[in-house]
C-alpha cells in the first residue's frame, strides 16, 4: 500500500506540473504582441462596465482631496500609464467603492458564519483596511510592470533610433518614427515618446521635454539616455554613436542581472528541495524497505 501511496502521489505531482506548464506557455504567446488589438464594440444598452464607471465617477466627487499628497498622486497615476485629467478622482472612487465592498462583504460573511463578538469587529476592520490599501497597492503594481516593459523594450528602441540617425533623420522625426512603428511591440515606451513629440509640437525645448519624459516614466535607464542624449545635443557629439554605446550598456546591464539571479538560483531552490522533492525520495527508496522490514522482521520479533 505504502508503494501504490508513493506512485499516486508522483503521478498527482507530475500531472500537475505538467498541466500548469501547457496552461501558461498556451497563454503565453510572443506573436500576439505584434498583432493590432482587437475592438471591442459595445451594443446599445449601457453595460455593467459603464454603470461602476460612472458610480465610482460619483463616489470619487464626493471625496475629500488632500492637497499635500495629490501631487505625489498624480506623479504614481501618471507613471502608472492614467493621464486621464479626473483620474484622481477616480482613484478616491475606487477606494471609496472596495473598501464599503470589501468591509461590508466581510461583515455580512462573518454574522452569515455566526462569527462571534470578539472576532466580528477585528475581522470587519481587516477587511475594511485591505479594501482601503488596495487601489494603491494595485497603483504601485501596475508602475512597477509599466516600468520593466520600458526596461525590457529600452534596447530595441535605441537599435531603431540608430538605424533612423544614421539614414539621415534628426532626432525628432526619429523619436516620431520609433513611436510610429513599434507602438504594437512596446506600446508604453512608444507612448511616452508620442507624448514627448507632442510636448515639443507645443512649444517646449527638447531638453525639457527629455527630462520631463524622464520624470515621467521613473526609470533609471531612460534618464541615464536622457542624460546622455542633452549632453550630446549640449556639445554636439554623434548621436548614433552615443544611442549605440547605451544600447550595448543596457544590454551588458541586462545580462549581468540575469548572471545575478542565476547565481541567487541555488540559494533559492534549496526550499522547495528540502520540502518537495526530499520527502518524495525518501519514500521511494526508503519505502520498500520500511514495508518488508514490517512484513518480515516484525512477525518474527513476535515470535521470539
Amino acid at each position: 500500500m505504502l508503494e501504490l501511496a508513493a506512485a499516486l502521489v508522483f503521478l498527482a505531482v507530475a500531472g500537475g506540473t505538467a498541466f500548469l506548464v501547457l496552461w501558461f506557455g498556451a497563454r503565453v504567446r510572443p506573436l500576439d504582441r505584434l498583432q493590432p488589438p482587437k475592438q471591442v464594440v459595445s451594443g446599445y444598452l449601457p453595460s455593467p462596465g459603464l454603470i461602476w464607471h460612472e458610480l465610482v465617477r460619483w463616489a470619487g466627487s464626493l471625496a475629500p482631496a488632500t492637497p499635500k499628497s495629490l501631487p505625489l498622486l498624480k506623479r504614481r497615476l501618471i507613471r502608472a500609464g492614467f493621464r486621464d485629467p479626473a483620474a484622481v478622482r477616480f482613484f478616491y472612487g475606487a477606494r471609496i467603492c472596495s473598501t464599503a465592498i470589501l468591509g461590508g462583504g466581510t461583515l455580512l460573511v462573518c454574522l452569515r458564519l455566526y462569527v462571534s463578538s470578539d472576532h466580528l469587529f477585528p475581522l470587519t476592520a481587516g477587511g475594511t483596511l485591505a479594501g482601503f490599501l488596495a487601489p494603491m497597492q494595485y497603483l504601485l503594481w501596475r508602475i512597477a510592470r509599466r516600468k520593466h516593459a520600458i526596461e525590457k523594450g529600452l534596447p530595441n528602441v535605441l537599435d531603431l533610433m540608430v538605424v533612423c540617425v544614421e539614414s539621415g533623420l534628426g532626432l525628432d522625426q526619429t523619436v516620431v518614427q520609433v513611436a510610429a512603428e513599434l507602438r504594437v511591440a512596446h506600446p508604453e515606451l512608444c507612448g511616452e515618446f508620442a507624448v514627448m513629440n507632442l510636448e515639443m509640437r507645443a512649444g517646449k525645448r527638447r531638453v525639457e521635454a527629455l527630462r520631463n519624459l524622464a520624470d515621467r516614466t521613473g526609470v533609471e535607464a531612460l534618464r541615464k539616455l536622457v542624460a546622455v542624449l542633452v549632453q550630446t545635443d549640449r556639445f554636439g557629439t554623434s548621436i548614433a554613436q552615443s544611442l549605440r554605446g547605451h544600447a550595448d550598456y543596457l544590454r551588458v546591464m541586462a545580462r549581468q542581472k540575469a548572471e545575478e539571479r542565476a547565481a541567487k538560483l541555488a540559494v533559492k531552490l534549496v526550499f522547495p528541495i528540502f520540502f518537495c522533492v526530499l520527502p518524495s525520495l525518501f519514500v521511494v527508496t526508503i519505502g520498500p524497505v520500511i514495508t518488508r522490514l514490517v512484513r518480515d522482521l516484525f512477525p518474527m520479533i513476535e515470535k521470539m
